[in-house]
């Protein structure tokens, strides 16, 4: 008997749990099915679309390459990766399409092709079709003051969808890091999608940061202060980590710029087999065409930095390094000394970023000899180059610098973090010779400025002919060689 009401209560459970979950799973079910068919129906639907697009006025069928690039008016590095992977691909693919996918649409195409051979003396020898996107301020960091990197990510695939809508191509390139537009073009698209990954949209070391508490500029100090507000932070890093290498995981094929982001690429994507290190071309012979000569002249000695003015390149740390280096002993037995600070602004945070710099400057008092030079042309970076003794860059755990490598080539000789790129690939000795010098935190780097201008005319020119002698593997053919292969 006692069995027989254990059988009746277990079929009472059964069917009381029948009844609580079975609508439900029916739901989800054809729910699920409803997607999979509308999904189905829109991959089809691009399809049509990819094969219209890919057809000639001729009726032949042209393979079309699309590249990414949000910013691709920017005057950075990454767009010269753009400019020069165009060209390379252009010369082996004559007869393909290429489009751009690009949110200035406040400039027309010609101007951007103007703008590339304006500051990277590029000019391609094909058209390109710019596709303008009207939603970039989704990818905004401004539009996210918490959780940006999920807020941006997310915006990237409304961003994607949107060019995506305007054309289907053969080959999807992303080439800026949105590397949540990947899965789109794959699985929706049918495309074959690539990726150059300047820099990982999240890392170990920003793990560490946050696991560490220690302030960033991705790391609030309020946070910081709070153990369980890190925590919590921490958490979300993780779990946006997981979904970053699962999207990133699509590519078919991943170029990185440098060792350091190799390995973080390898550690977060898993794509070993199909990630290949190719550095970013660097414009080396027009720089090495400058002449050597000790750059000390009557005037003084000048100190460039080249880069964005973009938080990360933390360009506070070379005013007060410089500001340091005015205030110490040896500074008085030096000529007069200046600091020219030389960039691309992409929005009006990088204006207010400028502004805040200047601001910083005169409150160190050192405005005077404090410069700044914004979105200049190819021709007058040169100039400043030529004349400059010492090459700044504060970016801890830079990728790899563009910049960097082109002061070398100018024979500027060059003081760069001690991390990233810089340590690993580029800041390295070249036979064993000194190539530059590397620095950590305000102290460090007005020591090394010191040590620097100290120096004799022949201990500097040595370094600078070693430096020079080390930079043709960052070139443009190299780059044009190793990615085309690819």
């Amino acid at each position: 008997m006692a069995a027989a009401e254990r059988g009746w209560c277990l079929y009472e459970l059964f069917r009381f749990l029948y009844s609580l979950f079975f609508p439900g799973l029916m739901v989800c079910g054809t729910l699920s099915v409803c997607l999979l068919i509308v999904l189905w129906g829109i991959r089809l639907l691009l399809r049509q679309k990819k094969k219209l697009a890919s057809t000639s006025k001729t009726g032949k069928s042209q393979m079309v390459i699309a590249f990414f690039h949000p910013y691709c008016n920017a005057g950075g590095g990454g767009e010269r990766v753009l400019w020069c992977a165009l060209r390379a691909l252009q010369k082996k693919y004559p007869e393909a399409v290429y489009v751009v996918y690009t949110g200035d649409a406040d400039v027309s195409g010609q101007q951007i092709l103007d703008g590339a051979f304006r500051r990277f003396n590029i000019r391609l020898t094909h058209p390109v079709k710019f596709l303008f996107l009207r939603k970039r301020y989704l990818v905004e960091a401004s539009l996210y003051p918490h959780f940006t990197l999920l807020g941006q990510s997310l915006g990237s695939i409304f961003l994607g969808w949107e060019a995506l809508m305007q054309c289907v191509p053969d080959i999807y390139i992303d080439s800026m890091g949105y590397a949540f537009t990947l899965p789109l073009f794959k699985y929706l698209g049918g495309c074959r999608v690539g990726s150059y990954v300047h820099y990982p949209t999240i890392s170990t070391d920003m793990l560490s940061v946050v696991k560490n508490q220690h302030v960033g500029f991705n790391n609030a100090a309020f946070i910081t202060r709070n153990p369980f507000l890190s925590q919590v932070k921490l958490i979300y890093y993780h779990l946006f980590a997981c979904v970053y290498g699962l999207v990133g995981s699509c590519s078919d094929v991943v170029m990185v710029n440098s060792s350091w982001t190799l390995n973080h690429i390898l550690s977060l994507w898993k794509a070993g087999d199909r990630t290949h290190v190719v550095y970013p071309p660097c414009d080396v012979q027009t720089f090495l065409d400058i002449p050597l000569q000790d750059k000390k002249t009557t005037s003084g000695h000048m100190l460039v930095s080249i880069g964005q003015f973009r938080p990360e390149k933390n360009h506070p740390l070379q005013i007060r390094a410089f500001a340091k280096l005015l205030s110490k002993k040896e500074a008085a037995s030096l000529l007069p000394l200046k600091l020219v600070l030389i960039g691309g602004c992409r929005n009006q945070d990088d204006e207010l970023r400028v502004n805040q710099l200047r601001r910083l400057s005169e409150d160190l008092g050192v405005h005077k000899d404090v410069e700044f030079k914004i979105n200049i042309p190819f021709d007058e970076l040169k100039n400043y180059l030529s004349e400059a003794t010492i090459g700044l860059h504060t970016m801890w755990n830079e990728h790899f610098g563009i910049g960097i490598v082109e002061c070398m080539a100018a024979g500027t000789i060059v003081l760069a973090h001690n991390s990233g790129g810089p340590k690993l690939d580029i800041v390295v000795p070249h036979e064993g010779a000194c190539t530059g010098f590397l620095a950590d935190g305000e102290e460090g780097y007005a020591e090394t400025m010191a040590q620097i201008l100290s120096m004799s005319a022949d201990k500097r020119l040595h370094i600078r002919n070693s430096a020079r002698a080390s930079v043709s593997r960052f070139s443009d053919q190299e780059f044009e060689v190793t990615s085309v292969r690819i």
